[in-house]
């Protein structure tokens, strides 16, 4: 593994949305670093539709460099599953130290051709889908007295 620091040594990171994209270069930039990672992506399309295995893909490319990772397929826009997420890094690592919320689907329309329905979809994902997951995450990292929390927005 290529170690450029090891100042995330025995951390547990949660990347949302790290399925592809920012969140994927996130997840693997940690591991390089010496965190274990918690990659979780729901496996849909950009438009959050139909479901596909991009979270155990990129825990695949972590454990390949020599890095340590686990996958959940979770969705962060429903209040349970988003703290099965925090769950999965508990019982996998034992902590939670840093989340970043980077989660987000795209439903490009002009605000004249949105649905509600549409962005309601987006609002899940990108602003509560953040929120019930940082509400999951805080008790962990407030009983451990440290913790990270990142948002990322589009």
């Amino acid at each position: 593994m290529n170690n450029t620091a090891d100042e995330f040594e025995d951390k547990v990171v949660i990347v949302t949305g790290a399925g592809r994209g920012l969140g994927r270069s996130h997840a693997i930039e940690f591991a390089r670093r010496g965190a274990k990672v918690v990659v979780n992506d729901s496996g849909g399309g950009v438009d959050g539709t139909g479901s596909s295995n991009t979270a155990q893909s990129v825990v695949d490319e972590i454990t390949e460099i020599g890095g340590v990772a686990v996958a959940n397929t979770d969705s962060v826009a429903i209040v349970s599953e988003a703290q099965s997420i925090v769950t999965t890094a508990m019982d996998t690592f034992g902590s939670v130290d840093i989340l970043i919320n980077n989660a987000g689907i795209l439903r490009d329309k002009t605000f004249t051709n949105v649905t509600m329905d549409n962005f309601r979809a987006v609002l899940d994902v990108h602003l509560l889908g953040s929120v019930y997951v940082t509400k999951a995450a805080w008790p962990v990292m407030s009983s451990n007295g440290w913790g990270r929390i990142v948002l990322t927005s589009s």
